[in-house]
């Protein structure tokens, strides 16, 4: 049984970790999706602007040409210019200008954010007579190649579109330019994940109801454990607890159908008698299940005005004639107090706790009482073995014992605690316990005086 459990919640465990898994995998597809489309949007609304620069404004757009031939010029007039090229390129005089004409355009186009944009040039390519015949510089982009724009950096950028411009000597040369125009949206992660906010919910909600219903489905699997466990060490409890009387029984009735026994009436008595105990014995072990398992709401209390000193002592004095070994030190620190209580019930509840105490090994009970904001307080201190305090939350539990190890050590069927803490909460009160394995238990038993 325990090894099905346990694999079921490995089974139960994969299988959550699996749709939590696929669920996270939609949420990523559809961030990508959501990203590559506000990607398309930005693009789209960039390519309206411009097409290649050249209706930003005609008279720049020629300076930035002539500047171009220039450097053509004196290219083709000194070979050596070649490593000069570059960096003579990239400082064109028109940057200034061009950078705050296309962010004045890319602004109104995004009036709701702030865009960013850099011109990076990947290639620089010398041409006569449309033949290849040098290539100046060719590199992946980087921001140290802009040649226009706002940007500091790309690595938050995403490229929009390339251009390939041709400038024209008076030469059979020309000089080919590759650029690429870099854009940052500012807080565009945000804007992904509002765009993104009732997936996301939905996600969220969707694996916390997920483990939600994998935690309590394990905990009712476990309790559903405990409860089986409990009641088949309550049967095999009370199996042995009933074989006594009933082997005793079933002898005296043997011994009944000998003549001899018939006609020895002092040993026929002593058999009578001992049938009697026995059936007695029977029907107390038959009423302590039946009425010791009721719930709090089923007992019908009978209450009286009761003065308490006197009745817990009462109780205590009827208890150490039962257990003269046990030392019982009283400190009722409480003037004579009247609680509305059923003495019968009150009285078996009290005699369970103490009971139980000498059933796990205590030598010594202290009991204290005292009277706070209109509560009684009773509490009943040992010296025993002590409870784990793993344990202590199932003390008050139908059908269950303390074990030590695998084994209950001590008889008993699992009812007189239980059967405390319903007698308690039937008078409105309360029970609890505070103990240390080993150390001995402390149960403190509260009573509303009205």
């Amino acid at each position: 049984m325990k090894q099905k459990i346990n694999l079921l919640i490995v089974f139960s465990s994969v299988i959550l970790i699996v749709l939590i898994a696929m669920q996270c995998y939609l949420v990523k597809t559809s961030y990508e999706y959501k990203v590559e489309q506000f990607h398309n949007e930005v693009k789209e609304k960039i390519s309206k602007i411009t097409n290649d620069f050249t209706d930003i404004d005609s008279s720049v757009v020629h300076n930035k040409e002539l500047h171009n031939t220039k450097l053509l010029k004196s290219y083709i007039s000194d070979k050596n210019f070649k490593n000069h090229f570059k960096n003579k390129f990239l400082p064109n005089p028109q940057r200034s200008v061009l950078t705050a004409l296309l962010e004045k355009k890319i602004n109104l186009e995004f009036p709701k954010n702030k865009v960013e944009f850099a011109v990076i040039t990947n290639k620089l390519i010398v041409f006569k007579s449309n033949q290849k015949t040098d290539t100046i510089f060719s590199e992946k982009p980087i921001i140290q190649n802009i040649s226009y724009g706002n940007l500091n950096t790309l690595d938050e950028a995403f490229s929009v579109r390339n251009y390939v411009s041709t400038t024209n000597s008076d030469s059979n040369y020309k000089l080919l330019t590759e650029d690429t125009l870099f854009v940052s949206v500012k807080n565009w992660e945000f804007i992904i994940l509002q765009r993104m906010a009732t997936i996301l919910a939905i996600s969220i909600v969707s694996i916390i109801i997920l483990i939600s219903l994998f935690v309590i489905t394990l905990k009712a699997l476990i309790k559903q454990k405990k409860v089986s466990d409990v009641k088949t060490d309550f049967i095999n409890n009370i199996t042995h607890e009933l074989k006594t009387p009933l082997t005793t029984l079933s002898v005296s009735t043997r011994m009944l159908e000998r003549k001899e026994i018939q006609e020895n009436k002092e040993i026929l008595n002593s058999l009578l008698q001992t049938i009697n105990r026995q059936n007695a014995r029977l029907q107390s072990l038959i009423d302590q299940v039946l009425s010791n398992s009721l719930g709090f709401e089923e007992i019908e209390l009978q209450k009286e005005n009761l003065k308490v000193n006197v009745f817990i002592q009462t109780i205590l004095s009827d208890f150490q004639l039962a257990y003269p070994e046990v030392i019982i030190k009283s400190n009722v620190n409480t003037i004579e107090t009247t609680l509305f209580i059923d003495k019968f019930h009150l009285t078996t509840a009290l005699n369970n706790v103490l009971e139980n105490a000498v059933k796990y090994g205590c030598k010594n009970i202290t009991i204290t009482t005292s009277l706070k904001n209109g509560i009684f307080n009773l509490s009943i201190t040992d010296d025993g073995i002590g409870i784990a305090k793993e344990k202590q939350l199932l003390l008050f539990e139908k059908f269950y014992r303390v074990e030590q190890g695998n084994l209950h050590n001590t008889k008993g069927l699992g009812l007189g605690l239980y059967y405390v803490d319903q007698i308690i909460k039937a008078h409105k009160g309360s029970v609890n316990v505070v103990s240390e394995l080993g150390k001995g238990a402390s149960f403190t038993i509260a009573i509303p005086c009205t």
